[in-house]
């Protein structure tokens, strides 16, 4: 699973600090040990590995990294623990005086993304085995210094535990398992993606109900020491079963890289397509520096930051939209978010599986133009109160954005390669965390002046302020993923002079520059595409 040497300007840069960057970026490269490859041939003694073994280990490893998404039930115990409680009079129930627990939740999500974009092109080198076992020791430790951060009540060690040492452990995790799916299913990469992340869909709800009983039974402290172990324990049974498939791996007609294979075991390619390079896809071969600064990575970058700000920013206020707007108690508010928690988890399964036969930018496509249309609407029918508009709306909402997570592991291999999945996953997944902290900053603070100004949590506006930036954001995301090329003609046929850009449109190249916009006929694209094969054959 080697790549091709990047063509990056950077790797002779002066500078160590960058050639070291680059040579982080740049090699891929996993090599294993005859022995090694050999031992990876059995799941344990005599038995067999079987790909689909993966499955199961990766949706309970996955619900593990999942109950990130429940730390919000930790928040009031957490400030009552180290803070102190005082009786509000008006509800006649005690409430925390200070409130920084949720803080927490921040630091771990911005360590999430950044820890799974710098260790990316290490999870490639050395395994999804060892990467999961590393993450999952250091989301264990996180679990024990936060412990004693809120036994001793020292604020910064819970944000240095579970915030920055968890989060870190939980984004290495993450990544692992998915990227090793994507390399043992290419005939299905869409349904192993979707179902690697809807595991982390699915901890949200199911471990968001264990942290109460178990506090109420042995104390808060002592519920992240139990917790870290539990989860520790069945980390590192689901991280024995990762690794990735052997030298020469076929299954159903293809190999790894989704080429067909001959009888004969060789990789079957179309002639004008294999003067081009060695195999279809050219993202197969492509160093993974080069594919971190092409184009299509950047614009995929945008369109995934436009598909996760509404369901990361808007929909975690979705239980007080519930009692505040719409006038429901609290029972019913938690029910919805629970409902809702399981529209997350479908759309990622269900979108990511359609991908197989629709195609992931289709599939994007789809997922952006619904988010952008309920964006638009939401104001109106949140001014109204039309509550069964809402739920509707809101949960087709919400399978749209989990549908992004099922979808991008499946289309960054599709358009990369499987060697450079892990790494380019990683990086993308700091759109999400910058959408979550940026995102969620600034709907704060917009929702707290609004407050301040004279309207109250009652008034639809408060929300609706907000959502015309989130759909501005969106709207973003649509417009990008217009412009993604997934084509080998779209990827490799060379820039004319004074182009931009380029887009297909109903199957017609229009290429957008300097002297504006060319639509060039079939004929015209085909003469092109001609003389750059039979460049490169004679090159």
């Amino acid at each position: 699973m080697a790549t091709q040497p990047s063509t990056n300007p950077d790797t002779d840069s002066t500078n160590p600090f960058v050639r070291a960057v680059h040579r982080h970026y740049s090699d891929t490269t996993y090599i294993r040990s005859p022995a090694t490859i050999e031992s990876e041939k059995y799941l344990f003694a005599s038995v067999p590995f079987n790909r689909w073994a993966m499955f199961p280990t990766a949706f309970l490893f996955q619900a593990i990294c999942g109950s990130l998404y429940a730390w919000s039930v930790f928040n009031d115990p957490i400030d009552g623990y180290i803070y102190g409680n005082v009786l509000n009079a008006a509800t006649g129930k005690s409430a925390p005086t200070t409130h920084n627990a949720a803080i927490t939740f921040y630091i771990a999500v911005g360590c999430f993304g950044l820890s799974a974009a710098v260790n990316g092109p290490w999870l490639e080198r050395h395994g999804p085995k060892l990467a999961a076992i590393i993450g999952a020791t250091m989301f264990f430790l996180g679990n024990m210094i936060a412990a004693i951060g809120i036994y001793t009540k020292i604020i910064a060690l819970l944000y240095f535990g579970y915030g920055v040492l968890g989060g870190a452990g939980l984004g290495l995790c993450y990544i692992s398992p998915v990227s090793a799916l994507q390399k043992w299913f290419p005939d299905r990469r869409g349904l192993a993606a979707g179902f690697a992340v809807c595991g982390f869909g699915a901890g949200s709800i199911i471990l968001a109900k264990i942290p109460q009983p178990l506090t109420a039974a042995v104390g808060l402290p002592l519920t992240f020491v139990v917790l870290g172990c539990c989860y520790f324990v069945a980390m590192l049974f689901c991280a024995l079963v990762f690794r990735v498939p052997p030298p020469g791996f076929q299954i159903n007609g293809m190999d790894m890289y989704r080429n067909k294979v001959l009888t004969a075991g060789e990789a079957e390619a179309l002639p004008s397509e294999k003067a081009v390079q060695d195999l279809k896809d050219p993202g197969v071969t492509m160093a993974l520096s080069d594919a971190i600064f092409s184009t299509e990575y950047r614009l995929m970058y945008i369109m995934f930051f436009g598909n996760s700000i509404a369901g990361l920013v808007f929909l975690s206020r979705l239980a007080n939209i519930i009692t505040d707007i719409f006038g429901k108690d609290g029972a019913t508010a938690a029910t919805i978010v629970a409902i809702n928690g399981g529209f997350n988890l479908g759309g990622r399964l269900f979108f990511s599986t359609v991908s197989d036969r629709l195609g992931r930018k289709n599939s994007f496509f789809v997922m952006l133009m619904s988010q952008v249309i309920i964006l638009a609407s939401l104001p109106t029918i949140m001014e109204k109160r039309v509550y069964w508009a809402f739920l509707l709306v809101i949960w087709i909402l919400t399978a749209c954005y989990g549908g992004g997570f099922g979808c991008i592991p499946a289309f960054l291999c599709d358009m990369f390669g499987p060697s450079n999945i892990g790494a380019m996953h990683g990086i993308i997944l700091t759109a999400w965390s910058l959408a979550g902290v940026g995102g969620g900053l600034l709907f704060t603070e917009i929702y707290n002046h609004l407050l301040v100004t004279g309207y109250t949590t009652k008034d639809p506006y408060v929300y609706s302020a907000n959502l015309r930036w989130i759909l501005g954001v969106a709207c973003v995301g649509f417009i990008f993923i217009m412009f993604v090329g997934t084509g080998i003609r779209d990827r490799l046929l060379p820039k004319a002079k004074g182009e931009i850009f380029r887009i297909r449109v109903f199957g017609r190249l229009a290429r957008v520059g300097t002297s504006g916009v060319q639509w060039m006929t079939k004929d015209q694209e085909d003469a092109e595409w001609d003389a750059f094969v039979d460049s490169r054959r004679q090159a």
